[in-house]
């Protein structure tokens, strides 16, 4: 028994999420390219309800905003017919390209990854990645943020899996890519609902990230402006989503996850699993 429990007492590896978690504070890129979508086909989207359905695939990102019953309303005064399949994949069309130019520009590294990813790689953990962008939109971001210093060990998109969050296939990809086992032994971090319920379908241990992500949306500099009180008001509405969720922990950003990186290690060493938590269904 005592060969078989040591096994659990060290995390084999992470997998972070993209914008919002190591590179892009605020995850400003994506959410303004699908209002300027929306808005050439003459619909007007607010940014918070493009914000709503950061972390799913684009395809389905865009189904979420066309579901919105403002979006359907417009549609129907303009075209005369709510927005179907083929309007997504109109929508989907002009969204790849902007997307990537987008991601072009907003490819720098949040504050604190590379120290975390340092001391990871110092346990001997591996450093996986997984994001709703498809391998296109990859394709840009992996080497700009290389050339910002940031190289992960696995980088799965969601055109890589059958299907994006909330289901578990990228978390799964990532970890036959990294030859990392059990999956308790490893950690998803992510700044999105759909992160954690990625992470949990995956049989990991879940890291949401409150400040720093899609979540509160803002840069690093509008939110030291904020009113401290306004500020920590609107973080806790995000982790109350978070623990709703089912996330093991929550932390402002990825420079605070290392302690918590220990904290899981300690609960493994005690025999905990991260499916103690309630699985969240698809």
């Amino acid at each position: 028994m005592e060969e078989k429990a040591s096994r659990f007492l060290k995390l084999r590896a992470v997998v972070l999420d993209w914008a919002g978690t190591a590179v892009d504070y605020g995850c400003m890129g994506p959410a303004a390219v699908f209002v300027d979508v929306f808005e050439t086909f003459g619909i007007r989207v607010a940014m918070a309800e493009a914000r709503r359905f950061m972390g799913l695939m684009k395809q389905d990102h865009i189904r979420g905003i066309c579901a919105l019953p403002a979006v359907i309303e417009q549609w129907w005064a303009k075209y005369g017919k709510p927005p179907g399949e083929a309007e997504v994949a109109k929508l989907y069309a002009e969204t790849e390209p902007m997307m990537v130019e987008a991601i072009r520009r907003h490819a720098d590294l949040i504050p604190g990854l590379d120290d975390f990813v340092a001391a990871m790689r110092a346990r001997g953990a591996k450093i996986g990645s997984c994001t709703g962008y498809t391998r296109p939109m990859m394709d840009v971001l992996v080497p700009e943020a290389a050339k910002n210093g940031y190289t992960p060990d696995a980088a799965v998109c969601s055109s890589d899996v059958p299907a994006g969050r909330p289901y578990p296939w990228m978390c799964l990809r990532n970890a036959i890519l990294l030859e990392t086992y059990p999956l308790e032994a490893l950690v998803k971090i992510g700044d999105t609902v759909a992160d954690i319920e990625e992470g949990l379908n995956a049989g990991m241990w879940t890291i949401g990230l409150t400040l720093s992500g899609i979540s509160l949306g803002l840069t690093l500099d509008a939110s030291e402006a904020l009113d401290p009180a306004d500020l920590s008001a609107r973080l806790g509405e995000v982790e109350a989503r978070f623990k709703a969720a089912g996330a093991h922990f929550v932390a402002p950003g990825i420079w605070e996850c290392l302690p918590l990186v220990e904290a899981i290690e300690a609960r493994l060493a005690e025999g905990r699993q991260p499916m103690d938590q309630r699985l969240q269904a698809p």
